[in-house]
């Protein structure tokens, strides 16, 4: 069976960015299940994936257009510290939900300084030439709930 719409991948994976650091893995012992064609992963490493089968193996460089997309200059902000209300101490690598005009999105925290902090809704991968090293594992059909739900279901799932 192909991997394509509706069809249920599972895959081990590396991934590195151009200078070789690892950024993340999926290993044969906790392997990632995804529904391919309703955007649970990014689409240039989904659109290398089509048409491949159990037992494939392929390395994909993913530009960062097709992977969290370029970075925003604009989607980085200098607040006011008093804007974080309720929260004791504020330092850099935090996260935060913020309304936009988009809907609710994340931000990082990268500096505080005095009185300011400085959030980013940058993606931390935006701008990040990826590399997968990736096997697939398993390719079937998804189910009716799995579809409907837009996740796959497993151990674990309560629904």
């Amino acid at each position: 069976m192909q991997i394509g719409n509706n069809k249920v991948a599972v895959i081990t994976y590396t991934l590195t960015d151009n200078s070789g650091t690892v950024i993340d893995q999926a290993t044969a012992q906790e392997p990632f299940a995804f529904i391919h064609g309703i955007g649970n992963i990014i689409p240039g490493l989904e659109r290398a994936l089509e048409g491949k089968t159990a037992g494939d193996t392929l390395t994909v460089a993913v530009e960062p257009a097709d992977g969290y997309g370029e970075r925003d200059d604009a989607l980085t902000q200098v607040l006011a510290k008093a804007m974080f209300e309720g929260v004791d101490e504020i330092t850099p690598g935090m996260q935060f939900h913020a309304q936009t005009p988009n809907g609710m999105s994340i931000v990082t925290v990268t500096a505080v300084e005095e009185d300011q902090v400085t959030i980013d809704g940058n993606h931390p991968l935006a701008g990040v030439a990826l590399n997968f090293n990736v096997s697939v594992l398993e390719v079937r059909d998804a189910t009716e709930d799995e579809i409907e739900h837009g996740h796959i279901h497993g151990e674990g799932c309560d629904h």
